[in-house]
């Protein structure tokens, strides 16, 4: 069974999979405020499956914990024999992110926390971030698994002024800058894997929820041969060691004498997220200038396409992800389409090509 090609006009179709009658409700309403969506629900992944096999639907949104089969099982299920964008939203995030990171492991595009009180009003006031992550996925391109166990929009300019002359100070110390959101994760782990100890130092954002960075963070550290940690304000960028911005917290990088260090700081969303892509590059950009390498990778939206033109204005190298290899082609795609991006790449040769320039001698990419 195949995903539907919808044709232009045509409705997103979204499959609400909870046993909460509440939350199929709510999430009906919510969703039904955009004309361009309709909804159809399901108390549980079987019945899911039933109307699955008679329409299949744009994107599927799915609790974890439903009577008959467990979410992850559903979404196993989903991603083996018919490859479908799937939202989780399920109150069991909150309890163990484990359970929210193999959900992205798996596929899902994109994992929202829900409470366990309060959903009515939850849902309501997140009405947004629900039609965001409805959007991104219905772009999302889903491919088969292989398993292993109204918001304000301002610019960067409101946590970081932008720089009016380049940078001055010499130094010798490189950085390699990251930014992704909706398949950032496996993205992430991709490049990441492939990098070795003695690699540039590393700074990322990727947009996901608060509670989650820590566990992404923990779960890189475990299977990369470089050191990964969530930022945390004054930590070193230190050649061998990514820092990931810890989520609804930006990430600033700044000089310390010769060497770099990060800021973790709060402030208003940018280009609708906290952590911004954009504050991210153009704290490189002023801070390191022509040491850093600018990498942008799959996820909806435009965040750090300005970000990234910055920085490759400031001299800096600067990398976009290939359609083929993303999960959302919009990020980079911006960034393609405002001129800069200097390389396009496929996600498998990034790692090797952030090592390599601006030029390294001592620095290495693991070969797939």
């Amino acid at each position: 069974m195949q995903r539907p090609r919808r044709e232009p006009g045509e409705k997103i179709h979204v499959l609400v999979v909870d046993d909460s009658a509440v939350v199929r409700q709510v999430m009906q309403a919510v969703l039904g405020t955009d004309r361009n969506i309709r909804v159809s629900v399901a108390a549980d992944p079987l019945i899911a499956f039933g109307k699955i096999e008679k329409e299949v639907p744009d994107v599927v949104i799915t609790d974890l914990e439903m009577p008959r089969m467990d979410g992850l099982t559903f979404l196993r299920k989903i991603m083996s024999e018919m490859p479908l964008p799937v939202v989780v939203c399920s109150g069991l995030a909150e309890k163990g992110t484990e359970l929210a990171m193999s959900a992205l492991a798996l596929g899902a595009v994109e994992v929202i926390t829900k409470p366990k009180l309060g959903v009515r009003d939850f849902l309501h006031e997140s009405a947004v971030m629900l039609l965001d992550a409805v959007w991104s996925a219905a772009q999302a391109t889903v491919r088969p698994r292989t398993w292993s166990p109204v918001v304000p929009r301002f610019s960067a300019d409101v946590v970081l002024a932008k720089s009016k002359a380049p940078v001055i100070k010499v130094t010798t110390d490189k950085l390699i800058a990251i930014g992704a959101s909706t398949g950032g994760t496996e993205a992430i782990r991709e490049v990441l894997t492939r990098l070795q100890p003695d690699c540039p130092g590393i700074v990322i954002v990727q947009h996901m929820p608060e509670i989650f960075t820590r566990a992404f963070a923990d779960r890189l550290n475990k299977d990369c041969l470089i050191e990964v940690k969530e930022a945390v304000s004054g930590d070193r960028i230190l050649s061998g060691r990514a820092l990931i911005a810890p989520g609804n917290h930006h990430l600033l990088v700044q000089r310390s004498g010769a060497h770099y260090i990060v800021e973790v700081k709060d402030g208003p969303l940018v280009s609708r997220h906290r952590p911004s892509v954009d504050v991210l590059f153009r704290s490189v950009a002023k801070a390191a200038g022509r040491n850093a390498v600018g990498v942008i990778m799959t996820g909806m939206g435009d965040d750090g396409a300005d970000g990234l033109l910055e920085m490759r204005q400031a001299g800096a190298a600067t990398i976009a992800q290939d359609e083929a290899s993303c999960v959302v082609f919009g990020m980079p795609k911006e960034a393609i389409a405002r001129g800069a991006a200097q390389t396009v790449l496929p996600l498998r040769r990034i790692a090797e090509a952030a090592a390599r320039q601006p030029e390294r001698p001592h620095c290495s990419a693991v070969q797939s």
